[in-house]
């Protein structure tokens, strides 16, 4: 029998192929150990050099860096101004934090039905969605493809409302031809082990906006200033202006971070590798529907969603999924609808029906292993196990 490893809380086999894992390699360690070594592992000159190179690389002015990713969505609508009675627009296609981030500052989300076929934000029921309340959009790059940027960005400015892209899975993706991080008022990027580079745990927003930057850096500082204070009482003076957290990344994340920043063409390369043998395998297949990718999009396939069509296999769901498992690989399910969770459903009166697509959607996918450090064969795997299940399926087979 396989030996037992516990992977984030589970005990899993360790001949398990995980639906993603992170790639740290000798000159990521070498980089975290020379932060070790010297005289700043917190509030140093790396975080600086990350946020730079991450500007750089996105081509935005600014990158504020953060602990996590759910905390940048959380200092972004501080920056944008969101409060109490205040709406934001979002999907209920994505993790929890796109919509919690709202709820933080006390605004009420509210949720717009996805497109079917990119399964983003549609903006035609974002259009329906707006009020006059509303003072955010929070586009969320789903799987690593971009949302309708131009069109939503549209909407927003009509509306008066700030267009936040939560870009969590679409580090290094383009929307024509502009990399994301550029367009919208803000864009938040995640550095979470199976996002597409790593700090351990990591978030950065990036914008063009000075006035939004000041209040990035603020809000991640427990709301400190040490300039254009109201008194200079001496250097060691500083002033607490805002409500601000402790919201920091540390050097030695950055550093990390640094060093696998070199490696995102890399990594992005074999993710649409795999990516590739996973859609010419299955595309011809009735039983599923390939992920497709707009035309205006360069996807960075952080997550391969496949589709089962329900009408053309036996069992459910849950049956499929559980057959792919004991097939050895670690499908995954992204995501339950977030009008659907308990605190949503209690605290906002959210009930099933507000977004019948997402929701008929959510029932029939299964995410695939996907992450740069697979190797041809792990796809090989991955392909013939989904031909195996969609088979037995096909001829009524039951677990």
């Amino acid at each position: 029998m396989a030996e037992l490893a516990l992977y984030g809380g589970r005990a899993v086999r360790d001949d398990w192929l995980p639906y993603s894992r992170q790639w740290i390699e000798e000159d990521d360690i070498s980089r975290v150990v020379e932060v070790l070594r010297g005289p700043w592992i917190t509030q140093g000159p790396w975080i600086e050099a990350f946020e730079r190179a991450i500007a750089e690389r996105v081509g935005a002015k600014y990158a504020v860096a953060f602990a996590n990713g759910t905390a940048a969505l959380h200092a972004a609508m501080f920056a944008a101004g969101v409060g109490p009675g205040d709406e934001v627009v979002t999907t209920p296609i994505t993790f929890v934090a796109s919509a919690n981030c709202a709820a933080y500052v006390g605004a009420r989300p509210v949720f717009a039905d996805i497109d079917p076929t990119t399964y983003n934000l549609d903006p035609e029921k974002v259009e329906k969605a707006m009020s006059p309340r509303t003072r955010a959009i929070v586009a969320v790059d789903f799987a690593g493809q971009p949302a309708d940027l131009d069109a939503l960005a549209d909407i927003a400015r009509r509306h008066g409302a700030v267009l936040i892209e939560d870009a969590a899975h679409a580090f290094g993706a383009l929307y024509k031809g502009k990399p994301v991080g550029s367009i919208a008022d803000m864009t938040m990027f995640s550095f979470h082990p199976v996002k597409a580079v790593t700090t351990g745990e990591g978030g950065i927003v990036v914008t063009n906006r000075d006035d939004y930057a000041d209040k990035l850096r603020r809000f991640r500082t427990h709301g400190i200033v040490r300039n254009g204070t109201e008194r200079d009482e001496g250097p060691w003076y500083y002033e607490m202006v805002d409500l601000g957290y402790n919201y920091r990344l540390t050097d030695i994340q950055a550093a990390l971070g640094l060093s696998q920043l070199g490696k995102l063409d890399r990594f992005l390369s074999l993710r649409r590798k795999y990516a590739e043998v996973y859609t010419r395998a299955f595309a011809e297949m009735d039983e599923v529907i390939v992920p497709a990718v707009a035309p205006y999009a360069e996807s960075a396939w952080h997550l391969y969603v496949l589709q089962f069509r329900p009408e053309r296999l036996e069992g459910t769901r849950r049956l499929w999924f559980e057959a792919l498992r004991a097939e050895n690989i670690g499908v995954h399910v992204h995501y339950i609808p977030v009008h659907l969770h308990p605190y949503y459903r209690r605290t906002f009166g959210y009930e099933p029906g507000l977004c019948p697509v997402a929701e008929a959607w959510y029932e029939r996918v299964v995410t695939l292993p996907l992450f740069p450090k697979m190797t041809e064969e792990d796809a090989a795997s991955v392909v013939e196990a989904v031909h195996k299940v969609v088979r037995h399926f096909r001829r009524g087979w039951r677990l």
